[in-house]
């Protein structure tokens, strides 16, 4: 009997050559977008404040945590901590980082494609196969040039009508990086695309609740914070969660079902009204947010300088524009003479 042929491997659509990723905003709408983008559906994103019990316990179930910082290569040369080979974990999706400009979207999918529970969408569950036993470097590769994940990154770029020339950057230019924390087989792992592998930061104890992992991964994420306080460098740190309208509109629909049972039978429950009222009170305002971020992306990807021209023309044909440079000129020296007048009578008094 003839053998039986392995079956096809999904096939992801790649550009002939590695093209490039622009720089998009760390924000969670614009990552909360960019993860629909993908075809995810039921997550988002969302900002923490604070690295406190109580900030990760009204987020519900966190999938991953995405941090982002000033990469200074002084204080990652001398990160000695060990990485895991990651051929010795070939079930953990890791990457590495191949291209510039991507560590945000690799960040995500770091956590997307390593969590439980998720519904990833065709995209990534065909992106997710094809990449299954590649080795770090060509998963970096393959996301670079995926073009379905390209274009979705892309489509946050600013619309600038200006083509600049991409520039390597200088040791006097400020670079931020993206990093990924996550629970994966009863561990919790610290994904760096610029890292030869994972790091693990921690162990789970037996039967440890869902949320355990993120008292492991406080303590790393400060401490790593603390190493830069003396350059006072701000830091931004998102969840990757649930999305509140997934949980909210099951929870409504659960509500009403037992609402209705009971009114079938006579009965009636005034607390249970109480909550599906408070709980579609919460999924309208929820609601609104999205649609508030949905705007605020738009505007991000807006060219303004054809409205700004047409503007600037429109006030010099009326003649407004000359005196209005002239009384931004006279506030400008005005401001300057304040300020120079201001730095005298201080070094006097000292």
């Amino acid at each position: 009997p003839r053998p039986t042929p392995a079956p096809p491997r999904p096939r992801v659509p790649f550009s002939g050559a590695m093209a490039s990723f622009s720089t998009i905003e760390s924000d969670p709408g614009v990552f909360g977008e960019l993860i629909e983008r993908f075809g995810c559906t039921g997550v988002e994103m969302r900002e923490l404040v604070s690295l406190d019990p109580d900030e990760f316990a009204r987020l519900g179930g966190v999938y991953g945590l995405i941090f982002l910082f000033k990469y200074e290569s002084e204080l990652e040369q001398a990160d000695t901590r060990p990485t895991v080979d990651p051929g010795e974990l070939p079930e953990l999706f890791f990457a590495n980082q191949v291209i510039t400009n991507a560590c945000a979207t690799q960040a995500i999918l770091s956590v997307l494609l390593n969590a439980e529970g998720i519904n990833l969408g065709p995209t990534l569950s065909e992106f997710k196969s094809f990449t299954l036993t590649l080795p770090s470097d060509l998963k970096g590769l393959a996301i670079s040039n995926s073009e379905q994940i390209r274009e979705a990154h892309n489509s946050f770029a600013r619309n600038d009508p200006f083509v600049m020339e991409e520039a390597k950057a200088t040791k006097d230019d400020e670079v931020f990086h993206f990093v990924a924390y996550l629970p994966f087989g009863g561990k919790v792992y610290e994904l760096d695309g610029l890292r030869p592998g994972p790091v693990e930061v921690g162990t789970l104890p037996d039967a440890a609740p869902p949320a355990a992992w993120l008292d492991v991964v406080t303590p790393v994420i400060q401490a790593r914070m603390a190493r830069y306080t003396s350059s006072t460098i701000s830091f931004n740190l998102m969840a990757v969660t649930r999305s509140r309208l997934s949980a909210l509109g099951e929870r409504e629909a659960q509500l009403q079902a037992e609402l209705e049972s009971l009114e079938s039978a006579g009965g009636s429950d005034a607390a249970k009204q109480a909550e599906l009222e408070q709980v579609q009170a919460d999924k309208r305002d929820a609601e609104l947010e999205r649609e508030a971020q949905r705007r605020e992306n738009v505007r991000r990807k807006f060219n303004y300088v054809p409205f700004a021209v047409a503007l600037l023309r429109a006030l010099a044909k009326s003649g407004h524009l000359r005196p209005m440079v002239a009384a931004a000129e006279e506030k400008r020296d005005k401001q300057m003479s304040e300020a120079a007048a201001a730095k005298a009578a201080g070094a006097s008094k000292a």
